[in-house]
């Protein structure tokens, strides 16, 4: 289950935004606060990059003596920053940039089609409670069974192409969107839905005004963490499936025959630093977009 946001400042930012003169007051000093700890989120940051930096570096350090002292042969290991060459030499190799393109297109088509399907299900998973009932118990059932394990009987029905590799994904990463967002929506401050009422904002109004941005925190958690697994669903369905295209089947193709284990490696690297870069980015989005939902920053 994917850690989720708690925001207990939802309900009070309504209700002063909703009362006479409430809401300025408390976005002056919410800004004054944030002036504040500027300089220490800086700093936090930097520091976790440093951390990184020096724990990767300690970690190719090690990989590269374990492999040249001959603890473990070269054939199987090869030196560490002899794969981070060959890996910048997969930069300049066309069709391994392809392979690189058509997992980024199943990444991020599965990623949608799973946001569109779980994002409206959710909402109303969590508002109904004939629905909860319903759909309670085929979840259940549903939600423990891994992608891999429909891997045979996907490629019998649907090939070893996109539309295979985009059902496993979505099947896969379906689940952390679902519940998170069922999870924010369950979370909306009777506070803030009790004021906006109060306001006759009702039905699809309340939705949008209230229900969806106090989830909308919640429910970024769910695609980050969907994101960086459906990356990790498609590689391994490309590799496990002999598909056409991707990095997974790219992987394979150099693993036949003996293959060249440096290149794989670098194939790997790749795939990882993908996913490194895909959390990045929606970190950063979700730091920018809902700064007032992290519980350092809670009033």
């Amino acid at each position: 289950m994917a850690t989720v946001y708690s925001s207990p400042g939802d309900g009070a930012t309504l209700a002063s935004r909703l009362a006479p003169g409430g809401g300025a007051g408390r976005g002056r000093r919410r800004d004054g606060r944030r002036r504040e700890r500027a300089p220490g989120a800086r700093r936090a940051l930097w520091e976790r990059i440093g951390y990184g930096i020096a724990g990767t570096l300690g970690f190719l350090v090690i990989a590269q003596l374990v492999s040249v002292t001959g603890l473990v042969k070269e054939e199987y290991l090869p030196p560490a920053f002899t794969v981070l060459a060959h890996a910048a030499q997969l930069g300049g190799n066309s069709a391994f940039l392809g392979d690189v393109g058509s997992t980024l297109l199943a990444w991020a088509l599965a990623l949608a089609i799973a946001c569109l399907i779980a994002v409206p299900l959710g909402i109303v998973v969590a508002v109904s409670k004939v629905s909860q009932k319903a759909a309670g118990s085929l979840i259940s059932l549903l939600r423990p069974v891994p992608a891999v394990a429909l891997l045979p009987p996907a490629v019998l029905v649907w090939g070893n192409g996109l539309r295979m590799k985009l059902i496993l994904a979505v099947f896969g990463i379906v689940w952390p969107i679902l519940f998170n967002t069922m999870h924010g929506v369950r979370d909306v401050d009777p506070v803030a839905k009790e004021s906006a009422h109060s306001y006759g904002i009702h039905g699809f109004r309340l939705l949008r005004h209230v229900i969806l941005p106090s989830a909308a925190p919640f429910i970024l958690t769910g695609v980050r963490v969907a994101a960086s697994l459906a990356f990790v669903v498609i590689v391994g369905t490309e590799l496990f499936a002999g598909a056409n295209s991707g990095i997974g089947a790219y992987i394979l193709a150099v693993s036949t025959g003996g293959g060249d284990t440096t290149t794989m490696i670098a194939a790997a690297v790749w795939a990882g630093a993908i996913g490194l870069l895909i959390n990045v980015g929606l970190s950063y989005c979700d730091r920018r977009c809902f700064r007032w939902a992290r519980r350092g920053e809670a009033a």
